[in-house]
């Protein structure tokens, strides 16, 4: 069939598109975001330099591979950086996976609740993506391991997960990685590992430092504190960086995302603020919500996800806060109607929230 317009390859149009987090109440004056889990100490002093300084040079291209910031995160995480790339952000990372090792027909596995870009991805290449179910909003290996076939070629791991916070112990990750064939790629997806402070958690370097088919991705975006920048990073076997490297944009990590980066890796006390600061309010927070008879999947990242009592109930409170100014992030598109998902903000911002649905479920906070 002929058309008088081009046409996007098959499957394309039935991706659903990648909604972000609310940034806007309008109407309201002053808008406590808590939509996107930002960070709310921002980016450290040092980072905020070198990008300025970088400013002064915006006509020249950006050293192509990121040696200067692969050869810091190396230096702070002990790794090779010939087998580290960097991205724009680790959704392009994410992506790239998915271009270089599926195809139409291919099969790639994530979890119930897993980030959105994951299908994203695994459909934009013409891949089938694959949806293994979860244990109290947690990922569970064994259902993950009955879902491979032999079209199986990427299985996506969020640890923690995005939306729900919840994380599976390196045990399991290392349970998952031995009952997959050796040609399936496991990605694991760490972005919020910095936050994380369980014994039993690892973000998976120690794995792809002894696999040849486990990669993974990290982000600048959160405790960082430079999502604005787009950069993220990935570790792997060398034989995986170099597919990644010979698809990905000759450019395609800004000049003043590195310096920033740079920077912002280096800056451990700034990081330590962060993570000191998210754990004394993600604590707080769930506290607060569950003596307000709300539930909350335990998170350990700089999220809480609140449950309501069915998907009225949350559309309500959330239209109830936004008028208040406090924007929280809707989560129907994660299968969870009932739900909204926290950041944790600002002293100023978290006690406003606690005060409002207290408000709201007409209780005492």
């Amino acid at each position: 069939m002929t058309t008088n317009r081009p046409q996007p390859r098959p499957g394309v149009l039935d991706i659903a598109p990648y909604i972000p987090g609310k940034s806007t109440a309008p109407g309201v004056d002053k808008v406590y975001k808590l939509s996107s889990n930002e960070t709310p100490l921002g980016p450290g002093e040092n980072a905020i330099a070198a990008y300025k300084q970088a400013g002064a040079h915006l006509e020249d291209y950006p050293e192509g591979s990121s040696a200067a910031l692969r050869e810091a995160i190396g230096g702070v995480f002990g790794l090779d950086p010939g087998r580290i790339v960097c991205g724009a952000g680790s959704d392009d990372l994410l992506n790239l996976i998915a271009r270089a090792y599926l195809t139409d027909g291919d099969e790639a596995i994530h979890t119930t609740h897993g980030f959105l870009v994951y299908p994203i991805a695994t459909m934009g290449t013409g891949a089938k993506p694959i949806v293994a179910t979860e244990k109290e909003f947690t990922a569970d290996v064994d259902a993950i391991l009955k879902l491979v076939t032999p079209k199986t070629k990427v299985v996506f791991l969020a640890n923690p997960n995005n939306p729900t916070g919840t994380y599976i112990p390196f045990d399991e990750v290392k349970r998952l990685h031995n009952g997959l064939p050796a040609n399936v790629l496991l990605v694991l997806d760490a972005a919020y590992a910095e936050y994380v402070s369980r014994n039993d958690y690892e973000s998976g370097i120690e794995l792809v430092a002894t696999s040849e088919n486990v990669v993974m991705t990290r982000t600048f975006s959160k405790i960082y504190g430079l999502a604005a920048l787009r950069l993220g990073w990935m570790v792997g076997p060398a034989h995986v960086i170099d597919a990644i490297n010979r698809i990905r944009g000759p450019f395609n990590v800004n000049a003043p995302a590195i310096a920033a980066g740079i920077a912002a890796i280096k800056d451990s006390a700034h990081v330590e603020r962060s993570r000191t600061h998210n754990s004394k309010w993600l604590a707080w927070l769930t506290e607060e919500f569950t003596k307000l008879g709300l539930k909350v999947t335990p998170s350990v990242a700089n999220f809480v996800l609140i449950h309501f009592a069915d998907a009225a109930n949350a559309a309500d409170a959330n239209a109830f806060l936004m008028k208040r100014g406090l924007v929280l992030r809707q989560v129907g598109a994660y299968k969870l109607p009932n739900c909204l998902r926290m950041s944790v903000g600002s002293e100023e911002a978290n006690k406003l929230v606690v005060a409002a649905l207290a408000e709201f479920l007409g209780k005492k906070a």
